[in-house]
C-alpha cells in the first residue's frame, strides 16, 4: 500500500512541476523565443502567432482570449505591431504583467504605406533585427519576468546574461561579414519593408515591394518602379519571406531580370525542423543567406 502511493506522488511530481511554472503569453514568436531564453525552466510559454505566420494581420479567436486570461504575463513587441493587442486584452480582462519589448529603443521611421492619406512616416516596428536593439528587449522581458516571478530574479538574470552574451556574439561576427563588402555592393530588395534595422546596423541599402506592414498592397506603379530602381542601382540581392506571398517577388525578379537569393525569416522563426527555429538561428540564417548573394 505505502509503495502504491509512493508510486502515485512520484507520478505526479511532474504535473506539479508543470503546474508551478509561470504561465507566459508571448504576442509572437520571436519574443516568444526570447522569452523563453530567459525564463528556461521557470516559464510555459505560448506565443500566439506562432511560426511562419504573420503578426501584421493576426486576428484573435476565443481560445487566444481564454490562454491570455489564464497567463500571468504577456509579452509584447509593441511599437505598432500588435494592432489587435488592445483588443485581445479588454476581452481577456488580463490582469497580469504586460511587457513591451521593444519600449525604450531608438525607433526607425519608414515611410508610410502607398494609398494613406496625409503620407506621415511610421514606425518601425521590426527592431528584432538590429541585435543591439534586442539588448533592449532582453532587459525589458527580463524585468518583466522578475515583476511577475520575484522568486526567479537571479535565474532569469543569469540566463538573461548569458543570452545577451550570445547575442552580441552573433552581432560581433555579423559586423565582420558584412565589413567584408564593399560599400556600394550592399544593397537588397526584399517583400517588405522588414529590414531597416538591420540595413542601419550593417550599412545596406534596403528596397522593398511593400511598406512595414504586410496588409498593405503594393500598386503596379510602385512595382514598376522598383524594377527600374533594381535595374539603376545593379541590386542582385533579391529575398523571398517565409511568411509572405512570393508571386510578386517572383514577377519582379523575372521584369528586373535579377535571381531571387534565398528565403529569408522577418517577422516569424520556423518550424521547429527549419533552419530558424529560435531566434538566434533566424539572425545567423539571414546573415549567410545575404552574404551568399553579397560574394
Amino acid at each position: 500500500m505505502k509503495k502504491s502511493l509512493l508510486s502515485l506522488l512520484l507520478l505526479g511530481l511532474p504535473m506539479a512541476a508543470l503546474a508551478a511554472k509561470l504561465p507566459v503569453v508571448a504576442s509572437f514568436s520571436i519574443v516568444g523565443d526570447m522569452t523563453r531564453e530567459i525564463g528556461g525552466d521557470r516559464v510555459d510559454v505560448v506565443s500566439l502567432v506562432g511560426p511562419d505566420q504573420d503578426a501584421h494581420v493576426f486576428q484573435p479567436a476565443p481560445a487566444d482570449v481564454k490562454r491570455l486570461s489564464a497567463s500571468r504575463l504577456f509579452v509584447t513587441n509593441g511599437l505598432g505591431l500588435e494592432g489587435w493587442m488592445g483588443r485581445l486584452t479588454k476581452a481577456s480582462s488580463f490582469k497580469g504583467v504586460t511587457v513591451e519589448a521593444g519600449k525604450g529603443i531608438k525607433t526607425r521611421m519608414a515611410p508610410a504605406e502607398e494609398g494613406e492619406e496625409h503620407g506621415h512616416d511610421v514606425v518601425d516596428p521590426h527592431a528584432w533585427h538590429d541585435p543591439q536593439r534586442v539588448q533592449v528587449y532582453i532587459r525589458n522581458i527580463t524585468a518583466g519576468l522578475i515583476k511577475a516571478d520575484p522568486q526567479g530574479k537571479d535565474e532569469y538574470q543569469r540566463r538573461a546574461a548569458d543570452f545577451a552574451a550570445r547575442v552580441k556574439q552573433e552581432d560581433d561576427w555579423a559586423a565582420k561579414q558584412f565589413a567584408a563588402i564593399p560599400a556600394a555592393k550592399r544593397k537588397m530588395l526584399t517583400s517588405h519593408d522588414a529590414f531597416g534595422y538591420f540595413g542601419e546596423r550593417y550599412g545596406i541599402k534596403m528596397l522593398a515591394i511593400q511598406g512595414v506592414s504586410t496588409e498593405a498592397e503594393a500598386s503596379a506603379k510602385g512595382v514598376a518602379q522598383l524594377v527600374k530602381q533594381v535595374k539603376q542601382e545593379k541590386v542582385k540581392a533579391v529575398f523571398m519571406e517565409n511568411m509572405t506571398d512570393k508571386r510578386l517577388l517572383e514577377q519582379l525578379s523575372k521584369e528586373a531580370k535579377v535571381s531571387i537569393g534565398g528565403e529569408l525569416y522577418a517577422d516569424a522563426l520556423s518550424k521547429s525542423d527549419g533552419p530558424a527555429s529560435t531566434y538566434l538561428k533566424l539572425f545567423h540564417h539571414n546573415v549567410e543567406t545575404i552574404m551568399k548573394s553579397f560574394r
